[in-house]
């Protein structure tokens, strides 16, 4: 055999050799390392939420090494009398898990030479200017160091008069920095919205567009989309809007709860908050990082990528926070007290969490109707506990 052919043989031997991608299929939690009594631990936290009344719906995947060994729905998909059943895949709000996704997308066209981490976002945003804002680096959207306000101080105004998303990006090109950027920590979803417009100008596709095309497609994402995606909103998860009969206010400027089930909240396709998803689906996409950027066979993003995305970005800020993904690490260690430092994920305001341990290989995906408002996240991080837990070995 001549030592090219012998050199191709050996590549082909290796390759054969090297384990395939994980593929998330149903299997054994024994099989994979988990305990069945640790995971069963988390199952009574959200039966036990749902029979008592403080929850309403809840959907959970646990995966460990592409092996799903939990996949439950809990409760229904609102509080009417007869409302239907909720399964493990019904579709929710996913509020805050949308911002990994449009962090993704943007990084897409970083790989492809369309944009720069560390150019001003005035290159790509002529109209930010003005004060300090042309200190703002299109890294600083992604890693919340951009001096930007979480939400505007006109959002519920802007909501209530149905406005386009436009004129948000109009009203953030204005509004008051909060700190010179790149100097301090503050979570931000307007950070969010201009490096969505990037996406949109550079790409010349609306952003809903353009991750079907790029993102949801691909990876097999199918019960994804930036809005409603045709659904009817009485087909989805409605989150809970009312405590004691009166109306829940979600967060900063007196935003209800009841607003954000509306037609338009729902619809508009807010690019920080405005995704509906399912368990599977966003496990799809924290398998694909874990597995380098692609899933199936399908690649979106390269290895060099996901690991800029999933490494601390804010060191010297003392603020662990990847691109776009929240980590281990990062300020309140909102995603659970157990997962390692280096792993990633996501909270959202109506009531998720997900995340992904490259340490242990595992892979969680908590949807629920409970806004964090009502316990800031408390239980969420108590289930999320509870599937760190269930690791043997």
């Amino acid at each position: 055999m001549s030592l090219r052919r012998s050199s191709w043989y050996c590549i082909a031997l290796l390759l054969a050799a090297a384990p395939a991608l994980a593929q998330l299929r149903p299997g054994d939690a024994a099989a994979v390392g988990m305990s069945s009594a640790g995971l069963e631990r988390a199952v009574r936290l959200l039966e036990s939420e749902v029979r008592e009344g403080r929850l309403g719906a809840a959907s959970i995947l646990v995966a460990r090494r592409g092996t799903v060994v939990l996949h439950k729905g809990f409760g229904h998909l609102s509080f009417r009398a007869g409302s239907p059943a909720v399964e493990p895949d019904s579709v929710y709000l996913a509020a805050s898990l949308t911002k990994p996704v449009t962090a993704t997308a943007l990084m897409i066209l970083v790989e492809r030479g369309k944009v720069s981490l560390s150019e001003p976002v005035s290159t790509y945003l002529p109209e930010f200017t003005g004060g300090e804002r042309d200190k703002v680096r299109v890294i600083d959207l992604l890693t919340h160091t951009s001096g930007l306000p979480d939400q505007l101080p006109e959002v519920a105004e802007l909501g209530r008069a149905h406005a386009p998303l436009s004129d948000f990006v109009k009203h953030t090109f204005t509004t008051p920095l909060l700190f010179t950027p790149g100097t301090a920590w503050h979570y931000q979803s307007m950070g969010i919205l201009l490096a969505a417009e990037i996406v949109e100008r550079m790409s010349g596709i609306a952003l809903r567009e353009f991750e079907q095309k790029e993102i949801f497609e691909p990876l097999g994402m199918e019960h994804s989309s930036l809005g409603l995606g045709g659904r009817r909103i009485d087909d989805t998860v409605q989150v809970q809007d009312h405590v004691n009969n009166e109306p829940l206010l979600l967060g900063p400027n007196d935003l209800t709860a009841q607003e954000v089930n509306s037609e338009y909240w729902r619809n508009i396709g807010c690019p920080w908050g405005g995704m509906h998803t399912t368990t599977m689906d966003m496990a799809i996409l924290l398998q694909a990082f874990l597995d380098g950027g692609s899933y199936g066979g399908k690649r979106i993003l390269s290895p060099t990528t996901v690991k800029a995305m999933t490494s601390d970005q804010n060191a010297r800020l003392n603020a662990p926070w990847g691109l776009g993904w929240w980590l281990g690490g990062s300020p309140g260690k909102d995603i659970g007290d157990l997962v390692s430092p280096s792993a990633f994920g996501h909270m959202g305001s109506t009531g998720n969490m997900e995340w992904a341990d490259p340490e242990t290989q595992v892979v969680c995906v908590l949807l629920t109707n409970h806004p964090l408002v009502l316990d800031k996240g408390l239980f969420l991080r108590l289930v999320s506990n509870a599937v760190a837990a269930a690791v043997e070995k």
